[in-house]
């Protein structure tokens, strides 16, 4: 596993790469775009790994996705990934205005489509047909030229991880997900996934961990990651997760206490053992030990170690980012894993062909 994590701007960014850090993401939210983050990733690195993990599927057209890809590819090749997910349906309806009925179906196409202009020869109209998308484009002016830039999928439940595995290049893991879920759940329906499709290589994976250290204050580190745990499971799409786990009554008592506004209770009913089986926290030893531990099931690839943010302020999660730096090392060696290289193309620059 290659250590990678949220971006945190760019002077803690600049610091991390020089530490070793080789891969950053950016996410989407209403006060931060991911393609607009990932520029900044890509103008405040040299040699990092770049891209969103995740941004939302279905916010933006396969057109707008991978035209954003194409001129970050331009500043960076060879550095560029994507991470789609599909989000909420709520959010899809109430915040988008986006159709987002049967999102399983849809995210396969919007890979798909997102493809078939990446991948789109100078010449050569665009294609794609599907019950969601259809693209007849002829683009005239030559600044197309295939890209094979890597696509994950972010697959929480099992559907979402078999189409992971079927139509994009890898699967990109939740903080919450635990050595049992990523074993039991997770790989196994991405294999079933690529398996359908007769794929040779395995599937990328890249993961976020929740990570809170503090060697001077390991108790307050520890409460982060409580709350942060809290806040994930407070959503119902989670269920599946947490039967699997045989968490219903904590997760019965943090839904009450968020209910009621009491964040403190919240975190408090998270158990040590949903603790140790998703959180990597406390003191810079502890944490090398968790990893220790967890070194079979964490993200084959890369390891996006991230400072909570349910109430934590930018100060505290900055302080956080820079102490994951010292667990630089503890992480498992990842498996080799063959990548499409990203064909690097001449963009058009002038006015005439």
């Amino acid at each position: 596993m290659r250590f990678g994590m949220p971006w945190p701007g760019a002077e803690v960014g600049r610091e991390a790469e020089q530490a070793g850090v080789s891969a950053f993401c950016a996410g989407d939210f209403v006060d931060r775009d991911a393609y607009l983050t990932t520029a900044e990733i890509v103008a405040g690195t040299e040699h990092a790994l770049a891209g969103p993990a995740i941004a939302y599927a279905f916010a933006r057209t396969p057109y707008a996705h991978a035209t954003a890809l194409r001129q970050l590819h331009s500043r960076a090749p060879g550095r560029v990934f994507l991470g789609l997910g599909s989000g909420a349906f709520r959010i899809n309806r109430d915040w988008f205005g986006a159709d987002a009925r049967q999102p399983v179906d849809r995210i396969a196409e919007t890979v798909a489509a997102v493809r078939a202009w990446l991948h789109a020869e100078n010449g050569e109209r665009v294609r794609y047909s599907g019950d969601f998308y259809t693209i007849d484009a002829d683009v005239r002016a030559p600044v197309l030229g295939r890209l094979d830039i890597p696509i994950l999928l972010a697959g929480f439940n099992t559907r979402m991880a078999a189409t992971a595995g079927r139509v994009a290049d890898g699967v990109v893991g939740h903080g919450l997900f635990t050595p049992s879920w990523w074993d039991d759940v997770v790989r196994p329906a991405v294999q079933r996934g690529a398996s359908a499709v007769a794929r040779v290589e395995r599937p990328l994976e890249y993961g976020w961990i929740i990570t809170a250290v503090d060697d001077a204050a390991p108790e307050h580190a520890i409460a982060d990651a409580r709350r942060m745990i809290a806040f994930y499971l407070t959503v119902k799409t989670y269920d599946p997760f947490v039967a699997h786990h045989g968490w219903e009554e904590p997760v019965a008592r943090l839904r009450a206490a968020f209910r009621a506004g009491d964040t403190d209770g919240m975190g408090a009913a998270v158990t040590d053992e949903m603790l140790a089986e998703i959180a990597v926290c406390g003191t810079t030893s502890d944490a090398r030990a968790t990893l220790a531990r967890r070194a079979g099931s964490l993200p084959r690839d890369i390891g996006f170690f991230a400072p909570p943010s349910f109430l934590v302020g930018h100060h505290r999660r900055a302080a956080y980012t820079r102490a994951s730096l010292d667990l630089i090392g503890s992480a498992p060696a990842a498996e080799p894993t063959p990548v499409p290289a990203q064909r690097i193309t001449t963009p058009y620059s002038g006015d005439t062909p």
